[in-house]
């Protein structure tokens, strides 16, 4: 009866540590996406910087071309540069907090498996067949 429990809290955990490392991963992509956008926001911002007042300026829309003033390109770079880093500190908070569980679900894992010497030898011979 109890090996028959710890066998349904270790699928229980194993399903919330697979859940959990799934999250994170997509967390951790989406982070690397902002970042990119954020770096070509700045990069972008500096060249715009660079130009005088009166240079032609313009903008992508699809494999169209809009000539638009320069003060609209920065305003929309800016907000872009300020748009990533506000996502990516939600994103690293998400991270922190999904890391966290992680942990939470290893300890919990190790106790069970410490409490249950038998269960890991289960769970050693069914991943060998």
């Amino acid at each position: 009866m109890a090996d028959e429990a710890n066998k349904t809290a270790f699928l229980e955990i194993q399903g919330r540590m697979i859940e959990t490392t799934g999250k994170l991963k997509q967390v951790q992509n989406q982070l690397r996406n902002k970042e990119g956008d954020k770096k070509r926001a700045y990069l972008t911002l500096e060249e715009l910087r660079q130009l005088s007042d009166d240079t032609d300026t313009y903008k992508s829309i699809g494999r169209t071309f809009v000539l638009e003033p320069k003060s609209v390109l920065v305003n929309e770079q800016e907000q872009k540069l300020n748009d990533s880093e506000s996502a990516i500190a939600s994103l690293q908070t998400s991270k922190e907090y999904l890391e966290k569980q992680l942990a939470e679900v290893e300890n919990n894992l190790r106790e069970l498996l410490q409490q249950d010497p038998g269960l890991a030898r289960l769970i050693m011979s069914m991943t060998v067949m």
